[in-house]
């Protein structure tokens, strides 16, 4: 017998206010809903309002995840909250959830891999099952990042939004068959040596500020496409599968072409791509858990799919996930 965790619940939230490319332009961005769509794909996005917190999207999409699985906070023992954007320098924002969700027990904790995030929360929660130290875990993927944007440089701040999305794990013995619903593999990777190709000029113990984000967008490409490739297929390799054998991918969604050169490669139908990021723009960590809450919402992914998720973020961090859903 094996150890996995299944992905029982997920859920997701999104601010009331939505920002189009046009209202980007009538603000006094140097741009056009043409210049974007074409370089992006991203049509609008979501931005908190005023005094809307990251814990604020968070908790709202726990819940929502929660009531999905049949569960509410007491069931929980472990939350992994991924997010760029806390509320606090510290204590972690994950136990601000933890306390609004009525989880007195367990652990709970913040992971730091700005867009890879989500994959690297899935990736810590799940060893947890795996080693028995939790039985069920909520991994949420949270962003408030407009609030790190100068919203005059047109590079980046057309290309964030807000949003959080979160799925509830449990322990499931099994076979560790790759027929077998949950987890099947998570595989995480990061290179400190581009750190200066996306990050935020500024922190706690460098300026004392928060700073705005800074981009290479170029050198990022670049990068996204033969990282998440090889990582694409060091997670199939991992399990035995082919890629015929996906049935939908759930990409980080950074940017359209990106996704669409992920897609050729693994001879996927854009039918079977989850796509978002032209009304969300570019939310981080939240991005996977929002498309992924997305599709199984409304019926496209079901019981029994390979879902393949992937991600690459400033660090820079990827990582990739084999699910069965």
């Amino acid at each position: 017998m094996a150890k996995r965790s299944r992905i029982v619940g997920c859920g997701s939230y999104l601010p009331a206010n939505v920002v189009t490319n046009q209202d980007l332009t009538a603000r006094g961005v140097e741009t056009s809903d043409e210049w974007i769509v074409q370089r992006t794909g991203i049509r609008s996005r979501h931005v908190a309002a005023e005094g809307e917190l990251t814990s604020d999207l968070s908790v709202t999409a726990a819940k929502t995840a929660l009531k999905h699985a049949g569960l509410d906070g007491a069931d929980i023992d472990c939350v992994v909250l991924a997010t760029t954007t806390p509320d606090n320098t510290f204590p972690s924002t994950a136990t601000k959830v933890q306390a609004a969700l009525g989880m007195t027990r367990g652990f709970a904790l913040d992971v730091q891999a700005v867009c890879a995030g989500f994959v690297y929360a899935l990736a810590v929660a799940d060893n947890f099952i795996r080693a028995g130290q939790a039985t069920r875990a909520l991994v949420i993927g949270a962003e408030t990042f407009s609030r790190l944007l100068d919203w005059k440089d047109r590079t980046t701040c057309v290309l964030f939004g807000d949003g959080a999305g979160a799925v509830v794990l449990e322990a499931y013995e099994g076979k560790g068959d790759p027929a077998e619903r949950g987890v099947l593999s998570t595989h995480l990777h990061s290179d400190g040596r581009f750190y200066d190709l996306l990050y935020v000029d500024g922190g706690p113990s460098s300026t004392g500020t928060t700073g705005v984000v800074r981009m290479h967008g170029q050198e990022i490409f670049r990068h996204a496409v033969t990282k998440l490739s090889e990582v694409v297929e060091e997670a199939l390799v991992a399990n035995g599968l082919e890629p015929s054998d996906v049935d939908w991918l759930v990409p980080h969604q950074a940017n359209q072409r990106i996704i669409d050169g992920i897609a050729r490669k693994l001879k996927l139908p854009s039918s079977k791509v989850v796509l978002t990021v032209d009304k969300h723009g570019n939310t981080s960590a939240a991005s996977i858990p929002l498309a992924l809450a997305e599709a199984v919402h409304d019926g496209r992914i079901k019981r029994g799919d390979l879902i393949l998720m992937e991600a690459i973020g400033g660090g820079l961090t990827w990582g990739s996930a084999l699910v069965r859903w």
